[in-house]
């Protein structure tokens, strides 16, 4: 088998309400399944893989999702946009600027 051009991990993380943020409050993974729907709708599978990560320990900027081999990390993600980055990002090529997490930002806990 061939590798993934692109293996999206999508952080589906829980956290009590009185620590910091969670990418996944409700847990019901709902971002990782529009992905896995995207992908499947498109025909992307199976050179384009998504999954649940753990804490990718950016908590203050998420719902975050990080996309390899590229490192591109995507922070404030809604289900709305996981058409617009499987266009975008996975089919085109292209980064989405109004929600790329700057490398300054990342690993910093805080905005």
């Amino acid at each position: 088998m061939a590798h993934f051009t692109h293996h999206i991990f999508v952080c589906c993380n829980q956290r009590k309400k009185d620590s910091r943020a969670s990418c996944d409050p409700d847990g019901d993974e709902a971002l990782k399944s529009a992905f896995k729907k995207e992908l499947e709708k498109r025909g992307l599978k199976p050179q384009v893989r998504a999954n649940e990560a753990g804490c990718l320990d950016q908590c203050e900027l998420g719902p975050v999702i990080v996309i390899y081999p590229q490192a591109i990390w995507y922070g404030g993600v809604r289900v709305k946009d996981v058409p617009r980055i499987v266009e975008e990002t996975i089919v085109g090529g292209r980064i989405i600027p109004d929600l790329l997490i700057p490398d300054e930002k990342l690993n910093c806990k805080k905005k």
